[in-house]
């Protein structure tokens, strides 16, 4: 049955309840039987946005109070650093350096320039066959790497040709030389025959001067003057082609001797050519680019060898532009200066004294330099030096008068160097001439007898003090 008297109650009802809500609630029972009615519906819902607001309430206390505690320990901290003591100050110790010092000398020195070059031949020659031919001996020493003296055989061709051209232009020769003697003797007959014929027209002029006065006085016919004037024409004729025929074998003659000359010449090629089939070593020299042996047919100009004079060597290296205008300035000619060559050979360095012998004629566009060839004096002692080897060459500076001798750690930037005075630093401003070896050469304010700081400090300055050890 329905209960007329209880108020029903719609979905939707009642402020802040959903649906779901109301229907849980209107279903639920009551102790008593009976079911909730919509004043208790409208109490819970009143009490809802009041819990709301102190969850939240709850989590916004929780989210300070972290933001509370940083902020009173950062108060407490800075009130405390601004309230502590101060402390108090010491006076600051002064540093003392541990230093080395140099004794400033004098000097008059001609250090030497450490510079590294390789070793050239001064001498480099292709040895080429002068003939062709086939190659039938060459020299043991015919090999690379090997050691040839001078004038000793390196390789023979084939001779056979060229004795045959020589044996042919000595008989072209002995033939000429011969009819030279013909013509000699040519000569020598038509001069006995023409001092006769000549002999034979003087009789016939006289008698032919004899028979014309006789004709005049009518003792002989005129036919008899006219035989005898005949006589003496014909003598006369025959004295004229005797003299003429002496005179063409006076010309075959020298014909003939322009003929020999012509045949020696061509004799003495042969000659020459013969004796260039033995090729010879023109100098003492190392052999290298071997390219013809025993059996190889070789024709004129074909390379045999290259030849490396080995007494011959000399040491190229490069001066720098400042260090040549040094050298040269002190007017001190390069050419002609002494330097020493120096070979390593693992742990063990060899000298060889040297000579400069010329300047290079332009100055090296990729070192900024001049190159420099010095000769070696003899470079086949102690040991034979060979070229393409890498060498020291130590070359004789420009001569520096009163300078000092400092090692490199003294120079501090701005050219100076410390002087020890009562144990403290005075600076000193100075100039740097030049170097020997590790050493640099330096002059200005320093004198004899000052001790100069030799040690690297790192706050170098006037007044700074310092403690000399030994």
């Amino acid at each position: 049955m329905k209960n007329e008297g209880a108020p029903t109650s719609k979905v939707g009802s009642g402020p802040g309840m959903n649906l779901h809500q109301r229907k849980v609630d209107a279903a639920t029972p009551r102790p008593d039987g009976q079911s909730v009615t919509t004043d208790a519906l409208q109490s819970k819902a009143d009490q809802q946005p009041v819990r709301r607001r102190a969850r939240a309430a709850t989590l916004l206390a929780k989210a300070l109070l972290p933001v509370l505690v940083i902020a009173v320990g950062a108060g407490a901290y800075t009130y405390l650093k601004a309230t502590r003591p101060e402390p108090k100050k010491r006076p600051a110790a002064e540093r003392t350096f541990s230093v080395k010092s140099q004794i400033a000398t004098l000097e008059t020195i001609q250090p030497k320039l450490t510079i590294y070059g390789s070793t050239v031949s001064g001498r480099r020659v292709d040895i080429r066959a002068l003939v062709s031919g086939r190659v039938i001996e060459t020299s043991p020493s015919l090999r690379e790497g090997g050691t040839v003296q001078k004038g000793d055989h390196l390789l023979r061709i084939d001779p056979f040709g060229y004795e045959s051209a020589v044996k042919e232009a000595e008989a072209l020769l002995s033939e000429a030389k011969a009819r030279v003697l013909e013509f000699e003797a040519s000569i020598a007959s038509d001069t006995v025959s023409l001092k006769h014929t000549n002999e034979q027209l003087a009789l016939a002029r006289i008698d032919l001067e004899r028979a014309q006065p006789l004709a005049r006085r009518g003792t002989v016919s005129k036919r008899t003057v006219d035989e005898r004037q005949q006589t003496l024409l014909q003598r006369r004729q025959s004295a004229d082609q005797l003299s003429n025929s002496i005179k063409v074998w006076s010309a075959k003659i020298e014909q003939q001797k322009a003929i020999i000359a012509r045949l020696q010449s061509s004799l003495a090629l042969a000659q020459r050519r013969l004796e260039e089939t033995a090729l010879v070593a023109p100098f003492n020299a190392f052999v290298v680019e071997v390219t013809s042996q025993v059996g190889r047919m070789v024709g004129a100009n074909d390379k045999i060898a290259t030849l490396i004079d080995r007494d011959w060597i000399e040491a190229r290296f490069t001066l720098s532009d400042e260090q040549f205008g040094r050298i040269i300035s002190g007017a001190q000619a390069l050419e002609g200066r002494e330097v020493e060559v120096i070979w390593s050979l693992g742990d063990k360095k060899i000298s060889y004294p040297a000579v400069i012998e010329r300047v290079g004629a332009q100055v090296n566009a990729n070192t900024g330099g001049v190159e420099v060839f010095a000769r070696i004096t003899n470079p086949s002692t102690p040991i034979a030096l060979r070229s393409g080897a890498f060498v020291e060459v130590l070359v004789p500076d420009k001569t520096f008068s009163d300078v000092v001798r400092l090692a490199p750690t003294a120079l501090y930037p701005g050219d100076t160097v410390y002087v020890i005075k009562d144990g403290r630093l005075a600076a000193r401003k100075i100039k740097v001439v030049g170097g020997d070896g590790n050493d640099i050469l330096v002059s200005g304010n320093i004198k004899p007898g000052d001790r100069v700081l030799a040690t690297r400090v790192s706050t170098p300055g006037d007044g700074v003090r310092v403690q000399e050890v030994e």
